[in-house]
């Protein structure tokens, strides 16, 4: 299924996520995506997938609430709110979670994708 308004990125994300399925996620994203996490940045889709197949190994649990979207012509940003659990290396859970900046854009199918996802541009 595919992404049918920007905030189905979101809900197909955690439900992606959820299901452990990284390259699912990854496909949510454009090819020349960027995906910002705690100062490193992951640029096209092989880095991207690279990094979602470790969040899903570590079994990442994810909700995900679109606060507010501004759209203008083929493109829109998602305020998001997030949190998630992930096991950690000792085997117990690890809670974060954060305020995402995240720019879709609509794609020639009508679709829509990730452009640039920094999960904690509001902290």
């Amino acid at each position: 299924m595919a992404a049918h308004t920007p905030e189905d990125v979101d809900r197909l994300f955690a439900e992606r996520v959820n299901a452990g399925d990284a390259a699912g996620v990854a496909e949510l994203y454009e090819k020349e995506g960027v995906l910002v996490f705690e100062g490193t940045t992951f640029r096209g889709s092989d880095q991207i997938r690279a990094f979602l197949e470790g969040m899903t190994a570590a079994h990442a649990r994810i909700a995900m609430d679109v606060k507010h979207v501004v759209g203008a012509g083929d493109g829109a940003v998602l305020y998001d709110d997030w949190s998630m659990t992930v096991t950690g290396p000792d085997g117990k859970p690890e809670a974060s979670s954060g305020k995402a900046i995240q720019v879709v854009r609509r794609q020639p199918d009508g679709t829509w994708k990730l452009v640039i996802d920094d999960p904690t541009a509001r902290d």
